[in-house]
């Protein structure tokens, strides 16, 4: 019996051990891999290996296009809690909180995963009536002002948004390349995005891009709120409060104005 049971312990840490090797074999150089790919930097058999990919996207550790994987969705969201205890997240909490606090709305930190961004932290309005917002949300980028902001810094973002597809969620979606490459560059003059009923109707949101220790874009703060409360009319008020706390949030994670890449950014993008 002792040898049985030892026996039922080993082999879900040896399965556990082949998947860990899968998941490892994506990485932000190559976050798609076909499955030969998958195969060759494992190392593991061809049949195990098919067999473990083929669960994974039935449970959502992966996604499949054609012949292609990447990590999945569900992944990425039930990972998001865990972003908690992050430097990113736990450094940019006071920013967060003080832009709730002037602004009334609920404020929420993005970061992106290929051609989506996920909320992974957020302060909630006060008021009874809010846009509903929860950790891991997954979101596109072409649709609101923080998928905008990382699309307008983020070069690669833009790639990964445009091969994905611009999909269409309300009559105020932008889906023209062309229409939406003008607005990235109107954003980036301005230094924010403000968009209205891009992805749900009765909806808006301001953001700010937040930059890294080498000027590097690292994440999106922003403010959402029902259209009732913040309009276009409201945009002047709103922004400098938004850009004002993704500056402080860029400080306290290291960000330095004179970074190399910082000075690049605003002259080659």
């Amino acid at each position: 019996m002792a040898e049985d049971d030892s026996r039922a312990s080993v082999v879900p840490v040896l399965v556990l051990r082949k998947i860990t090797q899968i998941l490892r074999s994506f990485s932000v150089d190559q976050p798609e891999l076909t499955l030969q790919q998958i195969i060759r930097t494992t190392g593991l058999p061809a049949s195990t290996c098919q067999r473990l990919v083929r669960n994974l996207v039935v449970e959502g550790f992966l996604d499949r296009e054609d012949d292609r994987y990447r990590i999945g969705l569900d992944f990425v969201q039930w990972a998001a809690p865990g972003t908690f205890g992050l430097d990113l997240v736990r450094l940019t909490r006071p920013a967060l909180q003080a832009l709730r606090d002037r602004t009334g709305e609920t404020a929420c930190l993005y970061v992106r995963h290929g051609p989506f961004r996920t909320v992974v932290s957020l302060a909630e309005s006060r008021h009874p009536v809010i846009r509903l917002f929860v950790v891991g949300m997954v979101m596109p980028l072409h649709a609101g002002s923080a998928g905008k902001v990382l699309l307008a810094w983020d070069p690669t973002a833009r790639q990964e948004a445009v091969r994905h597809g611009l999909g269409r969620f309300t009559d105020h979606t932008v889906v023209d390349i062309d229409e939406l490459t003008e607005q990235l560059a109107a954003i980036r003059r301005a230094g924010f995005a403000a968009t209205f009923e891009e992805r749900d109707a009765g909806a808006a949101s301001i953001s700010a891009p937040v930059f890294g220790l080498n000027g590097e874009l690292v994440a999106a703060l922003g403010v959402g709120a029902p259209l009732q409360r913040v309009g276009p009319a409201d945009v002047d008020r709103l922004a400098p409060i938004v850009m004002e706390l993704a500056r402080d949030a860029s400080r306290r994670i290291g960000f330095r104005a004179d970074a190399p890449f910082a000075v690049r950014s605003a002259t080659e993008l």
